[in-house]
C-alpha cells in the first residue's frame, strides 16, 4: 500500500510564487516517475510536469520556464516551484508517482491565482 501526501497551494496574486510538495509512503520498492498535473474547473485533468527515476523532466509548453519540478530520492518526495504566476495557473494540483509501474495519486491541492 502506498499513501501521497500533498502539501503547499493556496491563494496567490497574479506574478507570485508558490511551492507545491508530495510525499509518498508505504511499500516503495522503485520509483520510476513522479508527476504534477492540474485540472480547472471543466476542463479535463493535464500534465504539468514531470521527472522519471534518471532525473530527466518535461514540461507542459504553458508552464516551462515558470515552473520547475525536482525530486528528492532519499524522501521519495517531488517538488513543484511555480514562479511568474498567472490567473489560467489556478486548478487543483494532483501529484503522480509511478511505482513498480503502478500509478498512485495525491489527493489534490487547490492553488488559486487571483488579485
Amino acid at each position: 500500500q502506498v499513501q501521497l501526501v500533498e502539501s503547499g497551494g493556496g491563494l496567490v496574486q497574479p506574478g507570485g510564487s508558490l511551492s507545491l510538495s508530495c510525499a509518498a509512503s508505504g511499500s516503495i520498492f522503485s520509483i520510476n516517475a513522479m508527476g504534477w498535473y492540474r485540472q480547472a474547473p471543466g476542463k479535463q485533468r493535464e500534465l504539468v510536469a514531470t521527472i522519471n527515476s534518471g532525473g530527466s523532466t518535461n514540461y507542459a509548453g504553458s508552464v516551462k520556464d515558470r515552473f520547475t519540478i525536482s525530486a528528492d530520492n532519499a524522501k521519495n518526495a517531488v517538488y513543484l516551484q511555480m514562479n511568474s504566476l498567472k490567473p489560467e495557473d489556478t486548478a487543483v494540483y494532483y501529484c503522480k508517482f509511478v511505482i513498480s509501474w503502478r500509478e498512485y495519486w495525491g489527493q489534490g491541492t487547490q492553488v488559486t491565482v487571483s488579485s
